[in-house]
């Protein structure tokens, strides 16, 4: 087998397996909290329609030539589709449709005021536009703002009545595979039974070790539960039973082994949560959630809400077109400069690995004698030789890497991000620490976190856990707010040249 595909079998393998549970439906989706909660904002944005126009026609807000005008059926359903679509989609932007079994309905009532103030807000200036009586405009916005909030809030609270009800009564299921130590485990298990609207169904438990097994077997309380394995055959467990959720309770657990859950997890599109006590040694995206009183820690697939996703992806988009298009006389002059200095072309192209462990051509201005990458895949050394002497400017400056915002504008690569590496490392470290393709799980880019703390640094095990604490930082706290922390340190960083030559 040649280098080549040695490199690609594993990546290809991740790929597929993470396209393969992604596009998994259970039997239960239909009975997701995200469609009752759905269905519930449709009919609230319907009634609180209905009721807001009820009440102001009453009051004499309206006139009523307007009044008679409105109820003319052409006329009220465009304007009542067209009204729940706006808030439907500004509630999914807000992340109101999150598949969550519970949310704390303190947490949802506070989200749902910010988001329909911030629709309600937008609707005011765009009736403001086409009106001049702004004192009775407010009067009426206000007064839709509340009658929404109250009408919405209501049908929540209806529909959680109603799920609870269904998972009380087994109708709605949850799949469940408990993992850790048998006296923790018994302790869990112990609320699940006392709280069956919480709607686990434990498909079995996997158990630490052979010692954990025996103690489990001798409780007669739990014999009804399989043992489906111990911890070494975590990944072959959820490959056959492919659970929604893995609840971990276990004692003293290692930071490693909770390292490889979560990534094993989110890989394969499963939620974690683990109890509270387990929250000072775990490294990994979490984030609490109350189960009615009873707070886990919970590991989400999700990173980002649905409207910071898109807010990122045209930031990328607008700054990237916004270098390229602005700076092309100094990209123009930097291509003839890297042509005078030495023979060979201008660009540098190499495969890297994306997100999901997608290969993509990455682009760069060429920094190096030609075919310097020839032969066995390397990282770059301090002082490499292989580095022109204009290539050294490109290299401290960072500028060899303004063609990457092609790759960004392709989708490829996002501006920040982790680093994007070779194949060939990947593979490699993969292999050593099973939680390295975790950092696959976003768009590489072309600054981060890492990139950012940047020093000179050789290749060894102890420099990649050192990137992958601040590649999975990155991750766990991703958001547009250390975004723009990350690209106002990188200005600095190439102003003050901090680049590796």
């Amino acid at each position: 087998m040649s280098r080549g595909q040695a490199v690609r079998a594993p990546i290809s393998e991740f790929k597929s397996t993470h396209q393969s549970m992604s596009g998994l439906a259970t039997n239960l989706y239909s009975w997701s909290p995200s469609l009752f909660q759905f269905l519930s904002d449709c009919l609230g944005f319907v009634g609180s329609f209905f009721l807001y126009f009820v009440l102001t026609f009453s009051t004499g807000l309206f006139d009523i030539s307007v009044k008679n005008v409105f109820w003319e059926i052409e006329i009220f359903l465009p304007i009542l589709a067209a009204v729940s679509s706006y808030w439907v989609l500004l509630f999914w932007f807000g992340g109101l449709y999150k598949n969550w079994l519970v949310r704390s309905p303190f947490e949802e009532f506070f989200t749902i005021v910010r988001y329909t103030f911030i629709g309600c807000f937008l609707l005011f200036f765009l009736i403001i536009i086409d009106t001049q009586n702004l004192p009775h405009i407010r009067l009426k916005i206000v007064f839709y703002w509340i009658t929404l909030i109250i009408v919405v809030m209501a049908m929540r609270l209806v529909v959680r009545v109603i799920q609870r009800y269904l998972r009380r009564k087994g109708i709605i299921t949850l799949p469940v595979v408990l993992v850790g130590s048998t006296n923790k485990l018994i302790e869990l298990w112990s609320s699940i039974t006392t709280n069956p609207s919480w709607g686990y169904a434990i498909q079995g438990t996997i158990l630490t070790d052979a010692d954990e097994m025996n103690i489990w077997e001798s409780k007669s309380e739990v014999k009804s539960i399989p043992i489906l394995g111990l911890m070494n055959k975590l990944s072959e467990v959820i490959q056959r039973i492919r659970p929604q959720t893995l609840l971990i309770s276990m004692n003293s657990p290692e930071h490693e082994t909770l390292l490889n859950i979560a990534s094993l997890c989110s890989d394969n599109n499963i939620r974690v949560k683990i109890v509270p006590d387990l929250y000072e040694v775990f490294s990994g995206q979490a984030r609490t959630l109350a189960i009615y009183g009873a707070p886990l820690i919970e590991i989400s697939p999700q990173l980002m809400k649905p409207w910071e996703e898109t807010a990122k992806r045209l930031i990328d988009i607008v700054i990237s077109m916004l270098v390229i298009i602005l700076g092309s006389p100094i990209w123009l002059a930097t291509a003839i400069a890297i042509k005078l200095d030495s023979t060979g072309g201008v660009f540098f192209n190499q495969i890297r690995v994306g997100k999901n462990g997608d290969l993509f051509k990455m682009y760069k201005y060429r920094s190096m004698v030609q075919d310097a990458d020839k032969g066995k895949a390397q990282w770059t050394l301090p002082g490499d030789k292989r580095v022109t002497k204009f290539g050294r400017f490109l290299r401290k400056s960072h500028l060899d890497e303004v063609p990457q915002f092609l790759n960004v504008l392709k989708g490829e690569m996002s501006l920040v991000g982790p680093r994007p590496e070779q194949p060939f490392f990947v593979e490699k470290y993969s292999a050593i620490l099973p939680y390295y393709p975790r950092r696959l799980k976003v768009r590489p880019g072309i600054t981060g976190w890492w990139q950012v703390k940047y020093k000179q640094h050789t290749e060894s095990v102890q420099e990649i856990e050192s990137r992958l604490r601040d590649d999975f930082y990155y991750i766990e706290n991703i958001s547009l707010k250390l975004d723009i922390e990350i690209l106002v340190r990188t200005v600095y960083c190439v102003v003050t040249g901090h680049g590796q030559t």
